[in-house]
């Protein structure tokens, strides 16, 4: 059974920087992409960034683009969303999640098409 659990959310102010970590385990890691979500209160669940680990190609969300960084450490089966220039409205609670297919898919999807979700992270940017 896959696994997924992310840490290193927390509080900062406006302009400040975080780094999210997601460590995956119990599926083959590199068949399939990883992806980051956020919500906020009140708000539907929205894409903010997926990298396929064969080849480390990435795709963001245009609200966080220039910003945002998704990386990863293969041999630690690991994702990682490092996060510059923290706005007030980035706020929310960040999970990653696992692609249900495998293969590049070259797209930030929807959420239904993500079967195994972590228990969320929580980020707050104070202005």
């Amino acid at each position: 059974q896959g696994q997924l659990v992310e840490s290193g959310g927390g509080s900062v102010q406006a302009g400040g920087s975080l780094r999210l970590s997601c460590a995956a385990s119990g599926y083959t890691y590199s068949r399939y992409s990883l992806a980051w979500f956020r919500q906020a209160p009140g708000k539907e669940r929205e894409g903010v960034a997926t990298i396929y680990p064969v080849d480390g190609s990435t795709i963001y969300a245009a609200s966080v683009t220039g910003r945002f960084t998704i990386s990863q450490d293969k041999a630690k089966n690991t994702v990682y969303l490092e996060m510059n220039s923290l706005k007030p409205e980035d706020t929310g609670m960040y999970y990653c999640a696992k692609h249900t297919f495998p293969g590049n898919w070259r797209r930030l999807a929807t959420p239904e098409n993500y079967d195994y979700w972590g228990q969320g992270t929580q980020v707050t940017v104070s202005s």
